[in-house]
């Protein structure tokens, strides 16, 4: 996993095993509480902590709700299974079992439904889960162009469109598969959301999917 930190304050150092156990706290809060009732003072009982130390790491809900969800997608790993196809598979299957996750699930709703109005919430969501996953994209490009499956791209804006292109497509197909319409990202649906991604629809023979 990698280590993480949250956006720190001056002031005495940091303790690892407090800020794990506060992310661990909140999540275990957004499944018994939900969002709405969810507080700082409840996440600082659970975790052992003063309430003033949640403070001196996190502004507010929303910035330590972002960081205890934004945890759970640092879990993800892009398995060397021998094929950029095998490969896609395997992260997406992990990404949909951990959207599967009842603290995932609330809290990126949730923090999603707040960022709406909330421009400050927006920008945390995107250096804290969207653009640290994009090192996925970023080394299983860079695997498959190794292998000789994918061209080299030269052009660093073009590269970094593409990687962005790619990312958007991977997470909102599987986040809305599994979060909006509610149907299961089994390893059938991932092999034909694959094929799709790297064929196009153009080479897709018809009802394969």
């Amino acid at each position: 996993m990698q280590t993480r930190s949250p956006a720190g304050r001056a002031g005495r150092p940091r303790s690892a095993a407090a800020d794990a156990a506060i992310l661990a706290a909140t999540r275990a809060a957004l499944v018994e509480l939900g969002w709405s009732k969810l507080t700082l003072g409840d996440v600082a009982t659970r975790a052992g902590v003063a309430k003033t130390t949640l403070y001196r790491r996190w502004a507010g809900k929303n910035e330590l709700v972002v960081d205890a969800v934004a945890e759970l997608f640092d879990e993800l790993e892009l398995p060397d299974r021998g094929s950029l196809a095998a490969d896609i598979e395997g992260v997406v299957l992990q990404f949909a079992a951990i959207l599967a996750l009842p603290a995932a699930r609330s809290g990126l709703m949730a923090v999603v439904a707040e960022a709406t109005r909330d421009e400050a919430l927006r920008e945390r969501i995107r250096a804290s889960v969207v653009d640290r996953q994009k090192r996925l994209v970023l080394e299983g490009r860079a695997r498959a162009q190794a292998r000789g499956e994918l061209p080299p791209e030269p052009d660093p804006r073009s590269a970094a469109r593409t990687v962005d292109l790619i990312f958007d497509m991977v997470a909102g197909a599987v986040v809305h598969r599994t979060l909006v319409s509610a149907e299961p990202a089994d390893e059938e649906w991932v092999r034909g959301f694959t094929r799709v991604l790297l064929q196009g629809l153009t080479q897709n023979p018809a009802g394969s999917v």
